[in-house]
């Protein structure tokens, strides 16, 4: 073993060009495997600490999540409460010394020019929310000045929203609960301030009547006795089917957000880290290949001289350890660095509080070297067995001249593969309902990047005679050799050309996908939205009270509230169990249509009442339910129903897949208010009268506004922004690694045909002529890569616009695609005509005689 160190180490000294290749590759897949592994850890370690519960000893609150086994828990939507009681029942647990109730209900202040600010610090600061001063005790939260709330119309604030809206005690303030504004009188300044929200206490009386569930609290904080023990757990088995939160897992109890942050991140780092682990795995390994390839002439020679195939093997599995050790190593070190963007884009983008912390360990580090290793180690051994199996006259035939034809295996299933990613563009969209029918169709891009990948030279060579007239003109003798050293090296023109191909498919496939989506969604909105206005709030919400004065107003025909929310959903059966979350609606069924069209494909949305839903088609498909059928829902505070389905309609893209009757959507929402309300005017009426009406009507609500349907559209891309700005990070760390990919193998391509660039100026050839050889050798492979790439692509782009929206076309946004196109120009320029300038550099008598 020791031998076959010393010869790898050896080889690694002496042939720096292609080992750099495979170290970039290892350690960039390190720098990526790192970030997800960070983002893990600290999606377990990291929290925000406990601001108004840190005088508890323990916090009992509802499930926020739903156990699953074996899999990540997903978040409700909304905050789940408790019943009033259970406040008296834990209160009887030994060891307990006192049981105080919290809720939370969210203000806003009102103005003097009668707007409403929801923030302390402005748009994106502190939430302001309101709680009964019983729960004081738990910060604990003392009077810095003035005294406790007495009455209904007495407030608590605290000292950092004292001083930003500029107010002592004894000084009247406007508070707005949803569209309600009442006049409150500040009776004292609390001592606490920062943090992340800041607080209006009332009392306790107060409080649960602002929140509309008087018989509910959101937590319960929980004092002990002397000498209680382990109160966290006798509490625990005493009151069943709560959650109990001790020492830092109390501040995930006061803010649900953190619960949902880790989730999100769970979810999202070991299913984007695992799919870029298999990537880097075949990036590295093709980088291996291509580099043992390269070597073939020296394999040859050392199985000539009696080297046996396992010490080949040997040697090739250490320079692979040795190259991807300092890989790996030194590609952690990036890979902190990348955690940390990532974490700010998604902060930026809201899909993380500001303040999420990264929590960097020694186990992600550690992770990602193992990983980066054990997938190196792969590669190599892969990439080592065909030229340790091979006879030394066969492989230095193979070094000299490529095998004339391809493999019969090989080019059956490449031309099996092609039929076969076509029928999964377009069969599943057509037979498959639901989200499998979508799942179908992207899965078709990869079948035909197989057989690209398997049919390369074959298409190369086509490719070469289609471009012929085009690289000749004008060209001359640099024409000439670069059509004639692409067809006589179709395999390693092949070799350069696919990483380009399978990044202008990767980068069309995950951008156009999402394009199509929100193209998509975008018109069903616009299509779906028929009211004339739409009654929002600058607060948190429209309070349903509103909706039925509106009624009232004259010219005024339909009024339908609109209350948001998300679902999780169940279907299949035993081990095929499966969850899926939706965006869900609430809405009043009475004449939907006027306001808000669905596009009903079955059923009636007018029987939306009591016990229904209305799902989407790609919703129902996916679900498996049917008209007349039940599905098994969780609603967003997880209350668990079983509604018939009354309706299927085609808007789900645009108006949410999920369609509840608005009064059960309501109750189970942490704030308990509408989104919007939606109003059509009577037919015939002034639509200029009926808009001065509305406004008149709620002239008295200064947190209310009655706008167009537009402010209605752009809420609703207003709150997928987030997810498409996620998912293009994402895209753009996958395609930036592709990226490298393709400049690696270029690179290694270009940099190994020193000795041929040399022969060519020994027989007569200028340096210019070589260098417009390459240019026209470029030429084909970015001309190749974008046609075959585009090709291999259109199809699964076809057949997702087919599942989503039933026609062929997919949105492909003419600049985006140039971007693509010109991204592909000039990674392929920029590699090529670079390496080809370093291997030009030493004289051709010296480059003639070194290794290559």
């Amino acid at each position: 073993m020791s031998l076959a160190v010393s010869l790898a180490w050896s080889t690694v000294k002496d042939r720096k060009g292609g080992f750099v290749a495979a170290f970039v590759a290892v350690a960039s897949g390190a720098a990526v495997i790192t970030a997800c592994g960070i983002l893990l850890e600290s999606s377990e370690r990291s929290g925000a600490p406990t601001e108004r519960y840190r005088a508890a000893d323990v916090v009992v609150g509802a499930p926020q999540a739903l156990p699953v086994a074996d899999d990540v828990d997903p978040r409700f939507a909304e905050r789940a409460t408790l019943p009033a009681a259970t406040v008296a029942e834990i209160a009887r647990v030994p060891g307990v010394r006192a049981a105080v109730a919290d809720v939370s209900v969210a203000v806003s202040f009102v103005t003097a020019d009668a707007t409403a600010d929801v923030t302390v610090d402005g748009p994106g600061g502190r939430p302001v929310l309101g709680h009964g001063w019983g729960s004081a005790v738990l910060g604990p939260v003392t009077i810095s000045a003035g005294q406790a709330p007495a009455g209904p119309r007495d407030v608590v604030l605290d000292a950092a929203l004292a001083d930003r809206a500029g107010v002592a005690v004894g000084a009247d303030v406007r508070l707005a609960v949803g569209s309600n504004t009442t006049t409150y009188r500040v009776t004292g300044i609390a001592g606490r301030s920062g943090g992340r929200q800041a607080a209006v206490f009332f009392t306790d009386e107060r409080a649960r009547e602002l929140t509309g569930r008087p018989d509910r609290v959101d937590a319960i904080g929980v004092l002990a006795a002397p000498g209680a023990g382990d109160l966290a757990r006798t509490v625990g088995k005493a009151v069943p089917g709560v959650v109990v939160y001790a020492g830092e897992d109390r501040g995930e109890a006061e803010f649900p957000d953190i619960g949902g942050t880790r989730s999100f991140i769970t979810e999202l780092s070991l299913a984007f880290g695992g799919s870029m682990v298999v990537v880097i795995m075949v990036v590295v390994g093709s980088t291996l290949a291509l580099s043992v390839r390269q070597r073939l002439r020296e394999l040859a020679l050392l199985r000539a001289i009696g080297a046996t195939p396992k010490q080949v093997l040997r040697m090739i599995a250490a320079e692979t350890m040795l190259v991807g050790t300092l890989g790996a190593v030194l590609g952690v070190v990036p890979g902190v660095g990348l955690a940390f963007l990532l974490r700010g884009v998604f902060a930026r983008a809201g899909a993380v509080p500001d303040d999420f912390e990264l929590s960097i360990g020694p186990l992600p580090l550690l992770a990602a070297t193992v990983l980066s290793l054990t997938g190196a180690r792969l590669g190599g051994w892969l990439a080592a067995r065909r030229a340790a199996r091979l006879r030394p006259v066969d492989a230095l035939g193979e070094a000299v001249v490529e095998p004339p034809r391809l493999g019969r295996v090989r080019l059956a299933a490449g031309l099996l593969l092609v039929p076969a990613g076509l029928a999964m563009a377009i069969v599943p969209p057509l037979r498959v309902p639901g989200e499998g029918g979508v799942e179908g169709a992207a899965f078709s891009a990869f079948l035909l990047i197989f057989a690209v990948g398997l049919l390369g030279p074959r298409l190369l060579t086509g490719a070469v005679r289609a471009l012929t007239p085009w690289l000749r003109r004008g060209s001359g003798v640099s024409g000439f050799l670069a059509t004639a050293n692409a067809r006589a090296n179709s395999r390693r023109l092949a070799a350069a050309t696919t990483p380009l191909i399978i990044g202008v498919t990767l980068a069309a496939g995950q951008l156009f996908s999402g394009t199509t989506a929100s193209a998509a969604a975008q018109e069903q909105a616009e299509d779906g939205l028929r009211a004339g206005y739409v009654v929002t709030a600058t607060s948190a919400g429209v309070s349903p009270e509103v909706a039925a004065g509106l009624r009232d107003v004259p010219g005024v025909a339909v009024v339908t509230p609109v209350v948001r929310t998300r679902t999780l959903a169940f279907f299949g059966s035993g081990d095929d169990r499966q969850i899926r979350g939706y965006a869900a609606q609430g809405v009043t069924g009475d004449r939907l249509a006027e306001t808000l069209d669905l596009g009903v494909i079955e059923g009636d949305v007018g029987d939306l009442r009591g016990d229904t839903v209305a799902l989407s088609r790609i919703a129902a498909g996916t679900l498996g339910a049917t008209l007349g059928g039940t599905v098994d829902l969780r609603l967003g505070d997880g209350t668990p129903v079983t509604p018939t389905v009354v309706a299927i309609y085609e808007r789900g893209l645009g108006l949410g897949d999920v369609t509840l009757p608005h009064d059960l959507v309501l109750a189970h929402t942490t704030d308990r208010l509408d989104l919007a309300v939606l109003v059509a005017a009577a037919p015939g009426t002034d639509g200029r009268a009926v808009g001065d009406a509305l406004r008149s009507a709620v002239r008295d609500l200064p947190t209310v506004r009655v706008g167009d349907r537009d402010s209605f559209v752009a809420a609703r891309q207003d709150a997928t922004a987030g997810e498409s700005v996620v998912g293009l990070a994402l895209n753009a760390v996958l395609l930036g690694y592709l990226a490298i990919a393709v400049v690696n193998s270029l690179v290694m391509a270009t940099a190994a045909r020193s000795r041929e660039f040399a022969l060519l100026r020994l027989v007569g050839a200028t340096p210019g002529q070589v260098r417009a050889m390459m240019r026209g050798e470029t030429r084909i492979v970015v001309v190749a890569a974008v046609a075959f790439g585009t090709l291999a692509v259109l199809p699964s782009l076809a057949g997702t616009s087919l599942a989503l929206t039933g026609t062929l076309i997919p949105s492909v946004p003419p600049l985006m695609y140039g971007g693509i196109v010109a991204v592909a120009a000039l990674l392929g320029w920029a590699a090529v005509m670079t390496s080809t300038r370093v291997a030009m550099r030493p004289a051709p008598v010296d480059a003639i005689g070194a290794r290559s």
